[in-house]
C-alpha cells in the first residue's frame, strides 16, 4: 500500500478513481482521469514549500541506498566490518558495476519494517560504521575504482556507546582522508542529510542531491527545539535553514541537482534510480582525463570555496 503525504490527498483520490475506472474497463474514463492526474501532479509539487519538500525527503516509500544499488549495481559483493570492532548495519558497502564502470557503491540504510529499523538503527551510524565506510574506500583508492556515496540519514548516533568508541573521532578521520584520496569520489543526498552523520561520506570531487532530498547541519526540529523552543516552529525552523537542494545549490554549496521525477522518487522509483545512476557514470567520465594533480586542486579549491559569499 503506497503511502500519501497530507498534500496528496487529491491525488490519491484520483489514482483510486483510476483503479476503478479500469475495473469497470471505461477506456474513455481512465483516459480522461490520468490526464486529470498528470495536471494535478503538475500543480502539486511545482508548488511545494520547504516543509512539504522536507517531507518527500523523509518519504517512507523513497528509495533507499540497497534499492539504488540493488537497482543499478551488476556483480555487487557486500563488503563487511571495519576490522576494529563490528559490522555496522547502518552503513552498507557494495563492490560492483554500474552500466560498464567498475566500482565501490557506499550508503547509508534506514530499513524498513520494525525489525529492520532497529538492525540498521534507522539510518543513523555508529563509529565503526563510518570506520567501515573508510575502509571499503581505501580499498576502492587502492585499486583506482571511482566510489559512489550515497547519504542518507538523520544523523550519527548520539549514544553513549558511540560517544564512548569516539564517534566525533571517526567522522573527522573520514573527513581527513576522504579530502585526500587519489581516485574519483561522487557524493549524492538520496534523502535526508543530517549533520556529522551526513557530511562523514559527502568529501570527494561532486556533491549532489536528488531533488526532493535535504542536507543540513541540526534538524528543523532541532533547531526549532533550540532556537525557539517550540517544536510547533519547525515549519519556520526549515525555511530558515535553506536545506532543499534548490537553496543550496544557489548557495554553491553543493554541485547539481539530479532531477529525479516531478512527482518524487517514491512514486517513480525505477526512474529516479536510472537518474542517479546515469548521473554517476556522466561524472566518472567527466573526470577520468584528469591528472591526479588537476583532480586534486579542483577538490581542494571545492572544498575551500565552501561557506564564501559576497
Amino acid at each position: 500500500m503506497a503511502t500519501y503525504l497530507d498534500f496528496e490527498e487529491n491525488i490519491k483520490n484520483i489514482e483510486d478513481d483510476i483503479i476503478v475506472a479500469k475495473t469497470k474497463a471505461d477506456e474513455y474514463a481512465v483516459t480522461i482521469l490520468e490526464k486529470k492526474l498528470k495536471e494535478e501532479v503538475e500543480k502539486t509539487y511545482s508548488n511545494l514549500s520547504d516543509f512539504q519538500k522536507l517531507k518527500l525527503a523523509r518519504h517512507p516509500d523513497r528509495p533507499y541506498a540497497l534499492d539504488y544499488i540493488r537497482g543499478l549495481m551488476t556483480d555487487a559483493h557486500e563488503i563487511h566490518g571495519d576490522r576494529h570492532l563490528a559490522d555496522d548495519a547502518a552503513i552498507v558497502c557494495y563492490l560492483g558495476y554500474i552500466g560498464d564502470v567498475k566500482c565501490v557503491v557506499i550508503g547509508e540504510q534506514k530499513g524498513r519494517g520494525v525489525k529492520n529499523k532497529i538492525k540498521r538503527n534507522f539510518g543513523m551510524p555508529n563509529p565503526e560504521g563510518y570506520r567501515k565506510a573508510l575502509r571499503a574506500a581505501k580499498m576502492a583508492e587502492k585499486f583506482n575504482l571511482p566510489i559512489l556515496f550515497l547519504v542518507d540519514t538523520p544523523g550519527a548516533y548520539p549514544g553513549i556507546g558511540a560517544e564512548e568508541r569516539s564517534q566525533s573521532e571517526a567522522i573527522a578521520r573520514n573527513l581527513f582522508e576522504l579530502s585526500d584520496l587519489d581516485t574519483t569520489v561522487i557524493s549524492v543526498v538520496i534523502g535526508e542529510g543530517g549533520s556529522g552523520g551526513a557530511l562523514a561520506i559527502s568529501i570527494g570531487d561532486r556533491l549532489a542531491m536528488m531533488r526532493y532530498s535535504v542536507y543540513s547541519v541540526i534538524s528543523p526540529e532541532g533547531c526549532a527545539s533550540i532556537l525557539w523552543k517550540d517544536q510547533a516552529m519547525v515549519e519556520t525552523a526549515t525555511k530558515a535553514l535553506k536545506i532543499t537542494s534548490s537553496d543550496l545549490k544557489e548557495a554553491e554549496l553543493i554541485d547539481d541537482v539530479i532531477e529525479e521525477p516531478l512527482i518524487g522518487a517514491h512514486r517513480a522509483k525505477e526512474d529516479a534510480i536510472k537518474a542517479l545512476g546515469d548521473y554517476f557514470i556522466s561524472k566518472v567520465k567527466e573526470l577520468k582525463p584528469l591528472s591526479k594533480d588537476e583532480k586534486y586542486e579542483a577538490r581542494y579549491q571545492r572544498l575551500m570555496s565552501l561557506g564564501s559569499f559576497d
